[in-house]
């Protein structure tokens, strides 16, 4: 299999699902400020310009997050990923997409990708605001729900994964998470797997 990443992103949490689930795979580095997501080979494998991306054994290609980490889990059920009755799974499918579509698109996108969503530079400030309103709004809801110690689930599912992607970017820039989030994001920290791929993808642990 292929996984098309880019290092510190959404695709970390697939990576680190790839690693413990101890896949063998080709990691691809797409460098989304180089604009490596509108080259016509990237195109050709993912015509939406977004990562991650896996290419399966089969040669097919399977885009968005909460996909591949659906995917992953019931192709490997063995590994226990999902809770796997139909009540738990949905919880991990709701955080996930509140998550990815709420917490990541609609907050830090405004933070990290700002002149997508303010056309004057005048209004940059008032976009990453807004950006930072929907981020902070966001952990506080996610907090609300987490259980005081432990993962998600109870046990290590492909929600911990997403949640923590955007945990580790809170924590990088300086924003403050609530309690639980803070303690799922450095329970996360002690997973070998969760190190090595920070460290994979270049970054220190402190």
């Amino acid at each position: 299999m292929k996984l098309y990443l880019t290092p510190g992103s959404c695709s970390t949490g697939i990576h680190i699902l790839m690693e413990e689930l101890d896949l063998v795979f080709e990691a691809h580095l797409v460098n989304l400020m180089a604009g490596d997501q509108n080259t016509p080979d990237y195109l050709a494998v993912n015509p939406k310009a977004t990562i991650p991306t896996l290419v399966r054994n089969d040669g097919t290609a399977l885009t968005e997050f909460q996909a591949i980490a659906y995917w992953l889990a019931r192709s490997y059920p063995k590994a226990k990923l999902l809770p796997d009755d139909p009540d738990g799974d949905a919880h991990v499918i709701e955080l996930m997409d509140y998550v990815v579509g709420t917490v990541h698109g609609q907050g830090f996108a405004r933070i990290f990708t700002t002149d997508r969503f303010a056309v004057n530079e005048a209004d940059f400030e008032a976009a990453r605001a807004q950006g930072m309103d929907i981020v902070t709004r966001g952990f506080a809801v996610i907090n609300d729900g987490l259980p005081a110690e432990g993962y998600v689930m109870g046990s290590f599912s492909i929600a911990d994964a997403a949640l923590f992607y955007v945990e580790f970017w809170a924590y990088k820039t300086g924003i403050t998470l609530p309690k639980n989030c803070l303690k799922h994001y450095r329970l996360m920290l002690e997973r070998p797997v969760v190190r090595r791929v920070l460290m994979e993808e270049g970054y220190r642990l402190d």
